[in-house]
């Protein structure tokens, strides 16, 4: 059976908008990943108890101290992977804090920090508005000046190693940072492979 020039053309664009659909489709479950990632983070962070909230009897620590030296807790960073959304390679790693999320770039992934979206989609838009937030909170007192978010990029001659986002505040933002990261390089990649 044959089709018409414009059944052809139908088909095709049929085609393209499923594929379209699925690279959406891909992103989001991509998306959804790290929200459950990050979820997890903040789950097991909030069963952590520090050893200054625990009411010990003063017989227990005499005991304890005897026996063996009480262990100090220390804070270990957690690492979330950020994959490219088109095929789910890792090109990067979140490491969260309580104080700052850096984004560390894989060894291999070469992204020169002038490659759009970053600058105008990442850091002008998604941490700038954050800022913005930050400096209105910071106005009305609610705020100090120096809890306002800001970053920092790391490079290796042009190409970006780290990001450092310092004073995000909020948990809900981590995760805004994560994933509108992950977008952004992705972005970066398919721009440099053009």
């Amino acid at each position: 059976m044959r089709f018409s020039e414009e059944q052809v053309k139908d088909i095709v664009a049929l085609k393209e908008s499923l594929m379209d659909q699925i690279d959406k489709h891909h992103e989001s479950i991509g998306m959804l990943e790290k929200n459950i990632l990050v979820l997890d983070l903040f789950l097991k962070g909030s069963s952590f108890t520090k050893a200054s909230q625990l009411e010990v009897k003063e017989s227990e620590v005499k005991i304890q101290s005897i026996e063996k030296p009480v262990e100090k807790s220390i804070f270990v960073k957690n690492s979330i992977p950020i994959k490219r959304i088109n095929d789910g390679k890792i090109i990067a790693n979140a490491f969260v804090t309580p104080d700052q999320v850096s984004i560390v770039l894989d060894n291999e992934v070469e992204i020169n920090a002038d490659t759009p979206p970053f600058k105008s989609f990442f850091l002008d838009r998604i941490i700038g508005e954050m800022k913005k937030k930050d400096f209105a909170e910071a106005e009305n007192g609610k705020i100090q000046k120096e809890s306002v978010i800001n970053y920092i990029i790391n490079k290796n001659g042009v190409n970006i190693r780290e990001i450092i986002i310092r004073n995000y505040r909020q948990k809900e933002r981590v995760n805004e940072l994560i994933n509108t990261a992950g977008w952004s390089l992705t972005r970066m990649l398919e721009n440099i492979n053009k």
